[in-house]
């Protein structure tokens, strides 16, 4: 009687680091996900692991930390109107406050930003535990817009304007702005509706910066079709099911709801 020698299975094309399972299932962040692995706290099928890096699938893997079980929680979309003087992090060591401070008291799973908006910054901003649905909307191929309204410190001729729409080279980077518009003046400042499709660090006020001007205020108002409305300052909102299906290059485009609840 001849055995036949059985195969291995295949490995699992859907597996990620430990780290990276226990954020996407939406548990805490992958930096905090390592240091809990590091400390001994997570098993994997029943056995306890310290390798950050260790390659699961987390639709099969029995994960727990500290002896409770981790299961895929409900996918979380907010939008937040992010105030200023906030910064977008979890935690900051020298103190500062975070975009966490507006979530406390509310019954939520672990969210990550989606993107950021700098400290002296504010208005809209997206918070989710769905990873993929972040990277969609970051990713620049998705050509997302991104609509700010910015005060600026002068009243602006059609050369300023000129300027802006043209963009700005900052060392070995290119700045491009998708369009500029005036949208009131007074005696000393202005407000311009900025829209760009990349997030480049401090994008508008180094472009506002390299055309003769000083940034006042900087708002986000708006994400592809989500717009920020009239949504307190400081204040979070749950997105409806038909406002998570932003227009991305190679999918589907939703009906977005853009007036706030």
């Amino acid at each position: 009687m001849r055995f036949l020698r059985r195969r291995p299975a295949p490995a699992s094309t859907a597996s990620v680091s430990l780290a990276r399972a226990l954020s996407k299932l939406g548990y805490c962040s992958r930096t905090q996900a390592e240091k809990l692995v590091r400390e001994g706290r997570v098993t994997v099928d029943g056995r306890s692991v310290r390798q950050v890096e260790l390659r699961i699938d987390p639709q099969r893997a029995r994960l727990t930390v500290d002896g409770q079980p981790v299961t895929a929680v409900r996918r979380i979309y907010l939008m937040l109107n992010k105030p200023r003087g906030m910064v977008t992090t979890a935690s900051d060591p020298e103190g500062r406050q975070t975009v966490y401070a507006c979530l406390e008291g509310k019954d939520l799973p672990h969210l990550a930003p989606v993107g950021r908006l700098d400290m002296a910054s504010e208005g809209l901003l997206l918070m989710t535990n769905d990873t993929r649905w972040a990277q969609r909307i970051l990713d620049p191929a998705s050509g997302v817009d991104k609509t700010y309204h910015v005060q600026i410190d002068r009243v602006p001729d059609d050369a300023f304007m000129a300027r802006l729409r043209e963009g700005a080279v900052d060392g070995d980077e290119v700045l491009s702005i998708r369009s500029a518009a005036l949208l009131r003046c007074g005696e000393r400042n202005a407000w311009v509706e900025m829209v760009i499709d990349e997030g480049r660090n401090r994008q508008i006020r180094r472009i506002v910066e390299a055309a003769g001007a000083e940034v006042l205020r900087l708002v986000r108002v708006r994400i592809g079709e989500l717009e920020l409305g009239d949504l307190a300052k400081g204040a979070v909102r749950e997105l409806a099911p038909e406002e998570t299906t932003l227009p991305l290059a190679g999918y589907p485009v939703g009906k977005l709801r853009t007036n706030v609840a």
